[in-house]
């Protein structure tokens, strides 16, 4: 059986020369396979910058918790292409396995008969088509960029759209202020159907809400229409049917206090499902999400931290990701303090000042690192030069596991709070070399 890894590399052969976001290329595609896209189970589409990969953990986990059959297609992958595909089944959802994904993909590959086509659009030809043959109660289907023209936006009638925390990232393809970028997410609504937008600024949210008026959407807008906050320990959303008093979410730092709000509040706009209230209290402790604040407690590279260390793990990267992750971290120093060691490894094409401005006066050592396997990585000694620029003491590795044995010669008294960050490339490594991989 071929592997998946080298059918991807086939396809990423077919890549256009130029990047222009389209949904031509994938209907065409889809019209060939026989439109699996018009055969899926209901949808919820999920747009936003940062916590859509948290709000379809904690969705998934409510839903299943009520007994639901739970499709999921989610981007990128941290260790195997696999992850990017879960298929729901009655004892939970599974990744799709290798044969059935190769086979699948195999197949798109006949029909598409080396068109030009990128490799997320016919990724996602892969997952419609394996969602349609499954029967499931519903999807969950992230935007991979954007909204508009993205490839998951062939789906035309979801049973819910929802716009997580908009920020800049992605100016290359969305436009280079809060006002184009949310045009483009807004794209995925769709005439008369409900969508439940987290908070946002004033320039975000007025750009949905005028497309949203033209499309007759009813939109639910966090602080407006619903609230998720951390009260004593514990989550307390409100909106106009009444309040549920839950336990704090699995997923660590404030932040997933609103994603998982948003979740709810999805949940409670869809009339379609009936959920009870005990699979909201199990949605928040069960919900699962790999690189997003997650402390690593064994393994191979927590073996060669400093002893006594704590090793955190987070794929964020951009500057509105950083500023989240730097509250949790504050938080967390807080209850517990120890010295914060930040392990740094970024692409170019991200604003690598923006992100680390958020842990200056935080950080104690920043240790910059190359992204393996990643062609546009930025050069750790132009991030440990960036650092020092905005006052962080910065030094640079040429490995995860150099980074870790500086970390250990630093000597520090409590032992650090190690945070390895800056590209979920580079988390997805962490947890190959840590022998952690998503299942």
């Amino acid at each position: 059986m071929c592997s998946v890894n080298a059918i991807v590399s086939r396809l990423t052969a077919l890549h256009p020369k130029r990047i222009d976001l389209s949904l031509d290329r994938l209907q065409r595609l889809l019209t060939a396979l026989d439109h699996p896209e018009k055969k899926l189970p209901p949808v919820i589409h999920v747009a936003g910058t940062n916590g859509k990969g948290s709000t379809i953990a904690f969705l998934r986990a409510i839903l299943e918790a009520a007994g639901k059959r739970v499709h999921a297609y989610t981007s990128p992958h941290l260790v195997r292409f696999n992850e990017r595909f879960r298929i729901g089944g009655p004892g939970g959802s599974k990744l799709v396995s290798d044969e059935e994904l190769v086979a699948t993909m195999e197949e798109c590959e006949r029909t598409n008969a080396g068109a030009p086509i990128t490799v997320f659009e016919i990724t996602t030809a892969v997952g419609l088509v394996l969602f349609a043959r499954h029967p499931a109660d519903v999807l969950l289907l992230e935007v991979g960029l954007g909204g508009r023209l993205d490839a998951t936006n062939v789906v035309d009638n979801p049973l819910a759209t929802i716009i997580t925390r908009i920020s800049i990232d992605h100016t290359d393809f969305l436009g280079d202020s809060l006002e184009k970028i949310a045009a483009e997410k807004a794209g995925i609504l769709k005439h008369g159907i409900p969508a439940i937008i987290a908070s946002q600024s004033r320039d975000a949210l007025a750009v949905i809400e005028r497309r949203a008026a033209k499309l007759a959407v009813p939109l639910k807008v966090a602080g407006a229409d619903w609230t998720a906050t951390e009260e004593r320990g514990r989550l307390v959303y409100q909106d106009e049917a009444g309040l549920i008093d839950l336990p704090p979410p699995r997923l660590y730092g404030r932040h997933q206090y609103e994603n998982a709000g948003l979740a709810i509040a999805a949940l409670r706009a869809i009339k379609r499902f009936t959920i009870p209230p005990a699979a909201y209290d199990v949605g928040m402790v069960k919900a699962d999400w790999p690189a997003r604040l997650h402390r690593l407690g064994q393994g191979r590279l927590v073996d060669l931290a400093p002893a006594g260390s704590e090793l955190w793990l987070d794929g964020g990267h951009n500057p509105d990701g950083a500023r989240a992750i730097a509250a949790a971290l504050a938080d967390l120093e807080e209850r517990v303090s120890r010295p914060l060691v930040l392990i740094v490894g970024m692409l170019a094409s991200k604003d690598c000042e923006g992100f680390l401005r958020n842990f200056a006066g935080l950080a104690r050592r920043m240790i910059a690192v190359p992204v393996p396997g990643v062609e546009k990585g930025l050069n750790p000694t132009a991030v440990a030069d960036t650092a020092r620029a905005i006052g962080l003491s910065a030094t640079s590795r040429d490995s995860l596991r150099e980074a870790l044995d500086a970390a250990r010669k630093l000597d520090l008294d409590p032992p650090p709070r190690i945070l390895i960050t800056g590209s979920l490339y580079l988390a997805g490594e962490v947890l190959r070399e840590n022998g952690m991989p998503p299942q």
